[in-house]
C-alpha cells in the first residue's frame, strides 16, 4: 500500500529516474503479499529475495545477506525504504554501509515504546537516512529531538491515504459486508496480530473477553492474520463465539475486501497502525488496543482512541464510541497526493 503509489508516481515522469523493485519475501504468504500486487496495479518486482519467515534476527540479517549482491550488481544512486519492518532496517543498513542514500518513507513515527521491534527499525532507519519523508508534524519534531539536521527532513503526507482514495470507490463495489449477510453500521471490525498481543495468553483471553462482551451487542468480524490464528485456535472463548456466529473467522482478506469491510463497520479494533489511519480518513471510530500509538495524529484529528488491552477499557471504550456519527476531514497533506511530493524531492537529490 506504501509502495505502491511511489511506484505509480515514478511511472508518470518522463525523466531519467529509473526505479527497481525488490520485494524482499519478508511477507511470502500470498494473502498477505501477492493479491496486494495484483490489486492495486503494483509492477512485478524486478527482484524477489525470498527470505520468509524467522526470528527477527534471522530475518534481518537473511535480507542483509540477499540484498547486498544486489545492490552492489545494479549500483542505485539511492535505496527508497518504507515503514519500519525487518526489511526497512535490513536494506537501510546494507546501503549506508555500501555509501548509497537512503529515503525512509514514514519517516519519525515513535511510540516511545522500544519492546516493539518495530520501534527500533524506525530509529536505526532515520539515523542512517539521508532524506526523511514525514506524515504529520509530530515526526519531524521527533526526528529533530534526535539530532537530524532539518534541511534533510520532508513533510509529504501519507502515501497509505493515497492508495486508500486511490481505490476506495472499487473497495465500496465490492460489498464485501452485504456479501457476508451484515448491514452496513451493523458489525465491528477486529484485527489483530502484534506479538504483545495474540502470544500472551493471558492478555489474548483478556481480548478475547472483552470482544465476548461486545459481541452481545453487535456481531464482530475477525479477519485473522496467520500470526494470530494459534491464539484463536486454542481459545476455548473464541471457538464459543464463532460457533454462536458472534465471532465471524475470515481468512485473511485483500486490501480492496479489507477496506470495503473497513468502510461499512460501525467500528474498528486494531493493534494496527495503518488501519489508525485509515479509520482516520473514512471516519470510522477507532479503539486502538495497545498502550500507544506511534501516529498521534490519529488521535488528535482523527477518529482513534487509545483504549489499551484490558477488558474493561475495551468495553467501556466501545461504549463510548458504539453510537458516535461519522467524523470528516484529514490531516495536512493526507490528499492523495503524498507520492507526487516524494518523487519530486527525489528528482530534486538526482539533480545535485
Amino acid at each position: 500500500m506504501k509502495v505502491a503509489p511511489i511506484a505509480a508516481a515514478l511511472a508518470d515522469r518522463n525523466d531519467d529516474l529509473v526505479s527497481t523493485i525488490v520485494h524482499t519475501g519478508q511477507h511470502y504468504d500470498d494473502r498477505l503479499s501477492h493479491v496486494f500486487f495484483e490489486e492495486l496495479g503494483i509492477p512485478r518486482p524486478h527482484v524477489n529475495l525470498g527470505v520468509g519467515s524467522g526470528s527477527h534476527a534471522q530475518q534481518t540479517a537473511a535480507i542483509m545477506a540477499a540484498f547486498e549482491p544486489v545492490l552492489v550488481e545494479r549500483r542505485a544512486d539511492l535505496v527508497l525504504v518504507v515503514g519500519d519492518v525487518n526489511s526497512t532496517l535490513a536494506c537501510a543498513l546494507v546501503a549506508a554501509k555500501l555509501d548509497v542514500p537512503v529515503a525512509h518513507v514514514e519517516a519519525g513515527l515513535r511510540s516511545f515504546d522500544r519492546t516493539m521491534p518495530e520501534e527500533i527499525n524506525r530509529v536505526l532507519t532515520d539515523q542512517i537516512s539521508t532524506l526523511l519523508f514525514t506524515t504529520e508534524a509530530s515526526s519531524e519534531s521527533n526526528l529533530r529531538n534526535e539530532g537530524v539536521a532539518t534541511h534533510r527532513i520532508h513533510f509529504v503526507g501519507n502515501v497509505m491515504i493515497d492508495t486508500l482514495l486511490r481505490h476506495r470507490d472499487r473497495a465500496r463495489d465490492l460489498r464485501v459486508a452485504e456479501r457476508l449477510g451484515l448491514g452496513a453500521g451493523a458489525f465491528v471490525l477486529v484485527t489483530l496480530h502484534r506479538p504483545t498481543n495474540v502470544d500472551e495468553p493471558e492478555v489474548f483471553e483478556g481480548l478475547i473477553a472483552a470482544f465476548d462482551q461486545i459481541s452481545g451487542e453487535c456481531p464482530i468480524v475477525f479477519p485473522v492474520h496467520p500470526r494470530t490464528r494459534p491464539a484463536v485456535l486454542r481459545s476455548a472463548t473464541a471457538q464459543r463465539l464463532a460457533s454462536q456466529n458472534r465471532l465471524r473467522l475470515l481468512e485473511p482478506l485483500g486490501y480492496l475486501e479489507f477496506i470495503s469491510l473497513m468502510d461499512d463497520a460501525r467500528a474498528v479494533l486494531t493493534d494496527s497502525g495503518g488501519v489508525q489511519e485509515e479509520t482516520t480518513i473514512l471516519g470510522v471510530p477507532c479503539l486502538t488496543l495497545r498502550e500507544n500509538t506511534e501516529r498521534p495524529v490519529t488521535v488528535t484529528q482523527g477518529t482513534n482512541h487509545v483504549v489499551g488491552r484490558s477488558t474493561a477499557a475495551i468495553v467501556s471504550g466501545w461504549h463510548g464510541v458504539k453510537r458516535m456519527t461519522r467524523r470528516q476531514g484529514a490531516p495536512d497533506l493526507w490528499d492523495g497526493r503524498a507520492a507526487q511530493r516524494i518523487v519530486a524531492v527525489l528528482e530534486q537529490f538526482a539533480a545535485r
